[in-house]
This record gives structure tokens, sequence and C-alpha cells, in this order.
């Protein structure tokens, strides 16, 4: 099992809220920690993507942990780890999170297949479900690495088999008895202005995460305003893969264009800042 440092310690003593950038790879891990954040996010969306498929929920858990492997070991920093709904077996899930390494996992409450939590057409498993799964993954946290963070995210606010009306009020209580199952944090997705934050965090204790996402129901907030709100984390998911992909296009379009990459030079990093970033002299 590899050694992983402490999320949860990290979550106890860092200024809050704690800035999660997300990534994909281990270059992009890579650069997060070289530009001293104090942990990563694993955005199961940016990962998909980036093997060029949606999130969906086709990536599984053979391909979570075995890219993430990868990530782990280039970073001395907590990595938290998205895992959609848990995948076949919460319990073996949980247990291959820990010795893969990763410092933390998310767990959501839709349906399989999942859909990104911005989109319409999500729906959620009852509350019971979702507490039995956060209940059999404490128990093998428990059992294994007792530091090892769970976080809890309930996909309510938005969902299509919950009355519109009531939609937030069932993110509260969901968000609750997640947290009296056993989760470390509460995530609620897809939110849709300050004043639904505000509230959650008024009638939800403990430990909360926030989600940046682009382009989605969330408007886009900074981490000033989440610090006053009292948000604990705040991620940014797909925000490095969606830069990329844009600059990518920009490149491509350019050597249609002008048939060269010169006038792109001043966006790249050259040979030795990317050696540098791996720790390599030639």
């Amino acid at each position: 099992m590899i050694s992983t440092p402490s999320f949860r310690k990290l979550l106890t003593a860092h200024k809050k809220p704690l800035v999660l950038p997300g990534v994909y790879n281990a270059f992009t891990a890579k650069q997060v920690a070289a530009m001293n954040f104090p942990a990563l996010y694993v955005s199961g969306a940016a990962l998909a993507n980036s093997m060029g498929v949606p999130d969906d929920g086709t990536l599984g858990l053979d391909e979570f942990t075995g890219l993430g492997k990868w990530i782990v070991r280039a970073v001395d920093i907590p990595v938290l780890c998205d895992a959609d709904t848990g995948f076949e077996d919460i319990e073996v899930t949980v247990h291959r999170y820990i010795e893969t390494g990763f410092a933390a996992i998310q767990i959501e409450d839709q349906l399989f297949p999942k859909r990104c939590g911005h989109l319409q057409g999500k729906q959620v498993v009852p509350v019971e479900d979702m507490e039995a799964r956060l209940q059999k993954a404490v128990a093998v946290r428990d059992r294994l690495n007792p530091e090892f963070v769970i976080v809890a995210r309930t996909d309510a606010r938005g969902a299509d088999n919950i009355d519109a009306g009531r939609q937030l009020d069932e993110c509260i209580d969901r968000g609750n008895r997640y947290r009296e199952a056993g989760a470390d944090v509460i995530f609620p997705e897809a939110l849709k202005d300050a004043d639904e934050f505000s509230r959650v965090r008024r009638f939800v204790p403990g430990p909360l995460l926030a989600n940046m996402t682009e382009f989605g129901q969330t408007p886009l907030m900074d981490t000033c305003e989440f610090a006053e709100l009292g948000y604990d984390i705040v991620i940014f998911p797909v925000s490095l893969f969606r830069f990329h992909a844009g600059w990518t296009r920009v490149l491509l379009s350019t050597l249609l264009k002008d048939g060269s990459q010169k006038t792109q030079l001043a966006h790249m990093m050259n040979r030795k800042e990317i050696n540098g970033i791996l720790n390599y002299e030639p």
C-alpha cells in the first residue's frame, strides 16, 4: 500500500478554503504541486474527456486507479479522486483507492449510468441506498486507513426525479443524512447562486465542498466569496482540461493557417521548463 499524505490533517489545519485544481494526468498534477497548491483533485470528467469519452460512467475502477497511480506517484501532496457512483462494489472501490494511494474519495448519489452534474436528465438513488453505500465505504476506510477522507456528493439539486420546488431542501436533508452515515465532507452539486450555497452552509454542519466548474448551473464565484460563506474546499475540476483544449485548437488552427508554430512559441513551455517539472537533468 502506498503511503499518502493526510488530506484529513490538511483539512483540519490549513487556511480555508482549500483550492484544488482538477487534473487529468501526471504532468498536470506535477504542475499543480510545483505551484504549491496544498492538494489536487482528479476529475472524473476531465479524466474521461482526456481519454476521448464523455463523463457518463464509461471509465471504470480499473481506469481510475490505473491512471490515478501515475498521478499519485508524481506528487507529494494529497490527492482527492472522483469515483462517480462508486463503481460496481463500493467496498472494493475504497480498498483499491486506498491501495492506489489516493488520500480521499468522492462518491455521488446518482443512478448509474451517471451524468455530468450540470446536465439535465440526471436522477438520484433513494437516500437510503446512498447511506448504505457510505456506511460500507466507512467500514473499509476504518479498517484500512482511518486518515482516508470520504466526500459525499449529492446531485439532488437539479435531479429529474425530485420535484423542483423541494430540490434544495432535499439537498440539505441528504447532506445531513450522509454526514450521519459517516461522510467527512459534503459536496452539494449544481447549486444555482450564492444564496443557495449560504443556505446549505447554514443547515449542514461540518466541512463542505464547492464545485467551480465552467459553463454549468453554478455562476462563477471566487475563493474569497467561498471563504466568506464558510466553505472548506473549492475544486476547479475541468478548468485545466478546458484551457488546454482551447489552446490546442489555437495551435492546430495556426498550423493550418500559417504552416508554422512560430507565433505560438511564447505560449509553450520550453524543454528546460518541462524538464524542471519532471526533475530531469539530461
